[in-house]
């Protein structure tokens, strides 16, 4: 994958989550469908959702977005950076990290994934904040 052009996503994630998160940003930042691919692990074996995921990827760089880093979706889209230099993985993925991926896009993708991660992290909360201690602090000050 070269790193032409701005990165493109694919959002791999446990039933009907892929859709619904893609659905959210679409809605909220006003996107394209070519930005944000969703994809459902549901009833797809391993191979087959590796293969969905590789039938996915376009030219240009990509991120594929998963739920979480263990299960099938994450094990999926991580044997894939193993198979295709280029391809980045961000696990955990919430509505705040696919928002900063659709509006930071154009960065080149070693900037891009560093601070999709920073966001997704950052945007992690509680209320009342005093729940949160600090051994657990990832955002000083919160």
């Amino acid at each position: 994958m070269s790193e032409a052009g701005p990165a493109r996503g694919i959002v791999v994630a446990h039933g009907a989550l892929a859709q619904g998160l893609v659905d959210a940003v679409q809605q909220i930042a006003g996107t394209n469908e070519d930005i944000l691919t969703p994809l459902s692990n549901q009833g797809l074996s391993p191979d087959v959702l590796v293969a969905r995921i590789r039938d996915r990827l376009g030219p240009g760089p990509t991120i594929i977005f998963t739920d979480l880093p263990s299960g099938s979706c994450g094990f999926a889209a991580r044997r894939l950076t193993r198979e295709l230099p280029g391809v980045a993985v961000v696990c955990g993925t919430n509505l705040a990290v696919l928002l900063e991926f659709v509006f930071h896009r154009e960065e080149p993708i070693s900037e891009l994934v560093a601070r999709l991660l920073a966001k997704g992290r950052a945007s992690i909360c509680c209320a009342p904040a005093e729940l949160e201690t600090n051994a657990y602090r990832s955002v000083p000050g919160r």
